[in-house]
């Protein structure tokens, strides 16, 4: 069955939020809460943070890339991206049921390298399920005269599962533990992605089976002719990558500086994040309304220069209000930033290749940022960071220092930001 381009229906709009909400919830949890069980239980050493941040953007970019083509050659009875939505939510909640089970294994080295594995397993079915088909799905329903409304309902699922990450996860991690935490957040996938998978209906595809090898167009981003074609577009990518590392080389280990050096509960934390979440809301949205009306360039500039300076301010504060007030410039403007970024991105995107290119923002948004931003940070907190030991674990506890360079870092995405001359785009 098809969804109509010249409409969406309320059950397209509620699969949508519904898939949309699910996958950012997970998402986010892997983001702020995956590091902190495996700080917490297995090694206060930064660097396994750091390998299994790499493992997991690695397979997320290469899977994103290849399912996202294989999807965009799909012409089965099930439709062109529901199978893969479908099957793949529903494993994704498994691997995630699944995954604090490294726990058990008492050799630590032998348990460090099955977190990473166990991670990318789980990884590999999110994005195969959410980064390639939902969001080449979601391209695909669209026209030009829904575009924005379906930004705001993917952004709007962002916030909230942000809020839901920061705010329920911690007391829940408090309250209940990391084991039961992580099966109650897989359950929900599992279900949600097999009621939701099940509604989905596709986009009418080309009638025309794909000529061209597989291989042939997994490989056409990656050619010259294929650059010059689409400078604007990876010029915006490079800006996207450079912004990205900046946020990475702290982001990962957030929860755990605030929770060892700071001395902020988990639970103080989901106060403090769904405060800055919110905030968030109330700032980005609106600010990505204003940007296409206004000068698209400049304002992610003004959105940069923001961010920036609250990480800065971030890495100098204690007090709750003032670390709230901090995050929200910190987080707020990096993520208004991103909704400018992505909606113009995807504007760019060439109609009949959305899905391979949308695995080729993968390298510039997860795979290369996520490779080098947690590096960086944990070389930054071997170097400066306070040594401790954690359950017969010698490891550091990340210091301000983490901030200050991801906030240096994200200034100079500027750069390639300068050389976008259009005056409305």
């Amino acid at each position: 069955m098809t969804e109509s381009k010249s409409r969406l229906t309320s059950r397209a709009w509620f699969v949508m939020f519904a898939l949309a909400l699910t996958g950012q919830i997970a998402w986010a949890v892997e983001n702020s809460w995956f590091n902190t069980f495996v700080y917490d239980t297995l090694t206060p050493d930064p660097r396994p943070v750091a390998w299994m941040t790499a493992a997991s953007a690695i397979t997320a970019t290469l899977t994103t890339l290849l399912m996202g083509a294989l999807s965009d050659r799909t012409r089965s009875r099930w439709g062109r991206r529901r199978p893969f939505i479908l099957f793949g939510y529903i494993l994704w909640g498994i691997s995630t049921i699944l995954f604090p089970t490294v726990a058990y294994i008492k050799i630590s080295s032998l348990a460090i390298f099955m977190v990473v594995v166990a991670d990318s397993i789980m990884t590999f079915f999110g994005s195969t399920a959410n980064d390639a088909a939902f969001n080449a799905w979601t391209a695909d329903v669209a026209t030009s005269e829904t575009r924005g409304r379906v930004e705001g309902v993917l952004n709007l699922s962002v916030f909230l599962a942000q809020i839901v990450a920061m705010v329920a996860a911690g007391m829940l991690i408090d309250s209940l533990g990391y084991f039961i935490f992580f099966y109650l957040l897989g359950g929900i996938v599992t279900v949600v992605g097999l009621i939701a998978g099940s509604l989905l209906h596709d986009a009418n595809a080309p009638l025309d089976k794909p000529t061209r090898s597989f291989w042939s167009e997994f490989t056409d981003p990656f050619n010259l002719d294929t650059l010059r074609d689409n400078r604007k577009l990876f010029i915006l990518l490079l800006f996207i990558m450079v912004s990205s590392i900046g946020m990475q080389v702290s982001l990962p280990y957030l929860i755990v500086y605030l929770n060892n050096f700071v001395g902020v509960t988990k639970s103080e934390f989901s106060i403090i994040g769904g405060a800055v979440m919110v905030g968030s809301a109330a700032l980005a949205i609106p600010f990505g309304i204003l940007a296409d009306k206004w000068n698209k360039r400049n304002m992610i500039a003004v959105a940069i220069l923001i961010s920036s300076l609250g990480g800065i301010l971030l890495s100098l504060v204690r007090s709750l209000p003032l670390l709230a007030l901090t995050g929200l410039l910190w987080q707020a403007f990096s993520v208004a930033a991103s909704i400018a970024s992505v909606a113009w991105l995807k504007d760019l995107l060439p109609e009949e290749s959305r899905g391979k290119f949308l695995g080729i923002r993968m390298i510039f948004w997860i795979a290369i940022p996520m490779v080098i931003g947690p590096w960086i940070g944990s070389t930054l907190i071997q170097t400066f960071g306070i040594p401790t030991t954690l359950n017969g674990q010698a490891g550091f506890v990340p210091v301000p220092i983490i901030f200050q360079v991801g906030s240096v870092i994200a200034l100079l995405s500027l750069i390639p930001l300068a050389f976008i001359n259009n005056k409305r785009s």
